[in-house]
């Protein structure tokens, strides 16, 4: 069973920053697609950075230049450091790690609230 332990969450000011961090556990980091994403009240659950077991990133245009999606093998850790961050950035982001080749999987961690607001 995929375990998840999401920290550095909580209320920051606009153009403050946050480095939240997923400790993963019951599962290999090996072939795998390790990601945050988020979902605003009212709003669809969205992308915001992944990051591929052989270091691959990918970020949503509004995370680009602004945040920075890093993976640790060895702790097993995924953590996403935000910068300069806006109002819009408020919402409960959650860590995922899925598995695309046999056996795939898909797991998400409980959720963690980050809001900017002065």
């Amino acid at each position: 069973q995929v375990q998840f332990v999401e920290s550095g969450g909580g209320l920051v000011q606009p153009g403050g920053s946050l480095r939240l961090s997923c400790a993963i556990s019951g599962t290999a980091f090996s072939a795998t697609i390790m990601g945050w994403y988020r979902q605003a009240p009212g709003k669809q659950r969205e992308m915001v950075a992944t990051v591929t077991s052989g270091g691959t990133t990918n970020y949503a245009n509004s995370a680009q230049g602004r945040f920075t999606i890093s993976a640790n093998n060895a702790k097993r850790t995924v953590d996403l450091q935000m910068d300069s961050l806006k109002p819009e950035d408020t919402a409960i982001y959650y860590c995922n790690i899925r598995r695309v080749v046999t056996p795939t999987m898909s797991a998400w961690g409980q959720g963690i609230q980050v809001t900017v607001s002065s």
